[in-house]
């Protein structure tokens, strides 16, 4: 499988597509719309990354305690549900004068909601491709999120204008119902990965087996830690420009779409292991510009060619897929995702917190910093030699 055509071929594959898409779009919009709301109401960048980001922050928790559901679960009744449930939370946060501890209490529960989904979603991908058609799935995908993301963030701008952020929240929970719509009548039905019921008991088990083998945790280091840096820096892009922060987001979902493409489509396959971590360092490296405060035309180059780094998860990914036991596929990813989204909301409420001592300016050169310090320290480690068949 080596076109993108031959993909969309794929039984099942293009209502999968559609309802990530969906999902996508939806949180997009509502982020966007959620800061908005927030550092409107309170001027704090801290709580407003915080309101855009926070979901991340509890995916952790459902990482420790609920990610065995991802393998236990029918496939497509779990991704419809999931959806129905983010459309009610999205739904609820557009009741006015909701307090704040109501907004954060809600964006905690759909963060829990996530953790779930992502391993479901993504172990369903290995069972609708074929082995030989993961990564070109994924960049796929990948491509789809930077376009939602480029048009999501750009209508959510307008939407938030016209309609305002809580009329925007709505329009984002529409967007989960018509996901959670395809879901149900676009994939077929299939029974789950691996049997026994859902439990903190079989998480735990399954996220010890992973994280204690050497290669697996190399290689979530890798996945999580680099790039959730550079998502605190891109959390401040609201307190850093509020009037241009969706051509911010969308300039870097540009970036993100441009670099899948180039990885998952056109770079022959000997040549993407070499490049995960010089696309790590291209990640981090643009924003270091910030803390000499350049003017609006070169920050928005340094976001957008930054954001092709990006692309270094797919080389990541698959190098986990092959690592790990069909049985726990979706564990595996679903850990993934959630350790990610985790290490981003983390990022984002160091980055707003440093933003509230110094500057947005400075706190994003700052994490930069870090950013690829932490790459080359992983650099040595990766470089040792990877078994398959590791657990």
């Amino acid at each position: 499988m080596r076109t993108y055509r031959e993909l969309l071929r794929t039984p099942e594959f293009t209502p999968f597509f559609s309802t990530v898409s969906l999902q996508v779009a939806a949180t997009t919009v509502s982020g966007l719309a959620l800061s908005t709301q927030v550092y409107a109401a309170t001027g704090s960048p801290l709580l407003s990354a915080l309101s855009m980001f926070g979901p991340s922050l509890a995916q952790v928790v459902g990482a420790a305690t609920l990610m065995s559901a991802a393998d236990r679960l029918p496939p497509r009744a779990a991704m419809a549900a999931a959806a129905l449930v983010v459309c009610a939370g999205t739904a609820a946060l557009a009741i006015p004068g909701l307090s704040l501890a109501a907004v954060f209490a809600i964006i905690a529960g759909l963060g829990l909601v996530g953790s779930v989904s992502g391993g479901v979603r993504y172990g369903l991908l290995n069972e609708i491709l074929p082995a030989e058609g993961h990564l070109l799935g994924r960049s796929l995908i990948n491509m789809s999120v930077g376009v939602m993301q480029i048009c999501g963030f750009a209508a959510g701008g307008l939407l938030v204008s016209v309609l305002s952020p809580g009329g925007t929240l709505l329009v984002a929970a529409v967007l989960n119902l018509a996901a959670a719509g395809v879901a149900v009548f676009g994939l077929a039905e299939r029974a789950p990965r691996a049997s026994g019921r859902p439990s903190v008991a079989a998480t735990w088990r399954a996220n010890v087996r992973l994280l204690s083998s050497p290669p697996h945790l190399r290689l979530y280091l890798a996945l999580w830690v680099p790039n959730g840096l550079i998502v605190g820096c891109e959390s401040l892009f609201v307190p850093l420009a509020p009037a241009h922060a969706g051509t911010y987001f969308a300039l870097a979902a540009a970036g993100m779409l441009a670099g899948d493409v180039l990885v998952g489509r056109f770079v022959p396959a000997p040549w993407r292991d070499r490049l995960a971590h010089p696309l790590l360092l291209l990640l981090a490296v643009p924003y270091l510009i910030f803390v000499l405060e350049p003017p609006t035309p070169v920050a928005l180059a340094a976001v957008t060619v930054s954001a092709v780094g990006y692309a270094s998860s797919l080389v990541l990914q698959q190098r986990l897929v092959e690592l790990t036991p069909a049985e726990l596929s979706g564990h595996a990813l679903g850990l993934h995702s959630s350790g990610m989204l985790a290490l981003q909301g983390v990022a984002a409420a160091l980055a707003g917190t440093l933003a509230q001592l110094t500057s947005p300016q400075v706190a994003m050169g700052v994490m930069a910093a870090a950013s690829v310090l932490v790459t080359l320290a992983l650099v040595g480690k990766a470089q040792e030699p990877v078994r398959t068949g590791g657990l």
